[in-house]
């Protein structure tokens, strides 16, 4: 790996071009390398979310393993063809899902991101995975995605939602309830 990443400065890129993984070219506007920046915009606020936590937080060990399987999507995009995630990733997700979700309250109300530095990051990572999701949707119209890449995504948006609700409430701390400045009038429904 040393030797790959000794030189960081090729100028190969200069043209508009990238390479992936597999040696070939592609435009740096390429519905591939959306979605490569995407996912990799998605693992640094991953990478922001654990800065804002303390070393010793029980989250610490899942968000650093959600990094590494990004980084993971991250290489499998970058060779077509080639496919790094596996079921066990997803289902680490959906367990994880569940058993945070099981320590709040019933959501009855929406809403909106922030609450405390820990949650709006966590929001901020939700809207990005979300984000690279509509990418890798938008690549698969030409190229062959993994469907199993689309499912990590849209459960890994849900866990990062059930995380900032978890994280506004942390010492004794509330989510941010939507209030509508339009009453809705009940006559006209």
């Amino acid at each position: 790996m040393g030797n790959r990443l000794s030189k960081i400065v090729t100028k190969t890129g200069d043209g508009g071009e990238t390479g992936l993984g597999d040696g070939s070219r592609v435009s740096k506007s390429s519905e591939r390398i959306h979605a490569i920046g995407d996912v990799d915009e998605l693992n640094s606020w991953m990478g922001l979310l654990r800065a804002e936590l303390s070393a010793d937080d029980d989250l610490q060990p899942l968000l650093h393993q959600i990094q590494h399987d990004l980084f993971d999507l991250g290489g499998e995009l970058s060779v077509p063809g080639f496919y790094a995630l596996s079921e066990e990733l997803l289902q680490d997700i959906e367990d994880n899902l569940e058993a945070l979700n099981d320590t709040l309250p019933a959501l009855k109300d929406f809403i909106l991101p922030g609450g405390n530095r820990c949650a709006a990051c966590a929001h901020m990572a939700r809207t990005v995975c979300r984000r690279a999701e509509r990418s890798l949707v938008e690549m698969a119209r030409t190229e062959t995605v993994s469907p199993l890449a689309l499912r990590y995504l849209n459960r890994l948006s849900d866990l990062l939602f059930i995380l900032a609700r978890v994280l506004a409430r942390r010492d004794n701390g509330q989510e941010v309830i939507w209030q509508s400045r339009h009453k809705r009038n009940d006559d006209n429904s």
